[in-house]
């Protein structure tokens, strides 16, 4: 990795979605999803879907801070999931769909939380996420590595990632690779 690229942990609901919407977006060097949070080492999906695991999925982005600032990253974020939602996001419920930040310097949680404070009102309820240091991250199992790419006709694709993000490309176009 460049030692200019910056990294940054979101979770906000399924890492699929954030995952599909994040790879599109210039200025990202990479996107993975994983698991933070918890205490287990190297947590399992069946784990962190028991609820009380605490692991959130997330996504682990590695972007360039010349191309794309820590603001523009998460101001898409905000708006691709529900901030206002304590661990759900429509019809996926559980601790694991948190809205968290896990954030590696003071700078990044300065960001977010001064993101946070411009941003509460405009939402019909307050933003509940979470602001918290990294203590911890693990990749995902390969098979949820480019799930969208991989099954873009399955039907939770199908009905909840290609909203999601075709909502971002169309609001975020500024910013979409081509």
């Amino acid at each position: 990795m460049n030692k200019l690229n910056e990294i940054i942990i979101l979770g906000g609901g399924c890492f699929w979605c954030l995952e599909a919407v994040f790879k599109k977006i210039q200025g990202v060097i990479s996107v993975e999803s994983g698991y933070s949070g918890g205490q287990r080492s190297n947590p399992s999906y069946e784990y962190i879907c028991t609820s009380v695991s605490g692991y959130v999925e997330v996504v682990k982005i590695t972007f360039n801070p010349q191309t794309l600032s820590l603001k523009h990253i998460l101001d898409i974020f905000f708006n691709i999931h529900d901030p206002t939602t304590i661990d759900r996001q429509g019809n996926d419920i559980g601790s694991q769909y948190s809205s968290v930040i896990f954030y590696q310097n003071l700078m990044q949680k300065q960001t977010a939380q001064e993101t946070i404070n411009l941003l509460n009102g405009q939402f019909s309820k307050p933003i509940v996420t979470r602001v918290e240091a990294l203590k911890n991250y693990y990749p995902a199992e390969a098979y949820h590595q480019n799930y969208y790419e991989k099954n873009p006709n399955q039907s939770y694709c199908q009905y909840v990632v290609r909203p999601k993000l075709e909502k971002a490309l169309k609001q975020f176009s500024n910013y979409v690779v081509s």
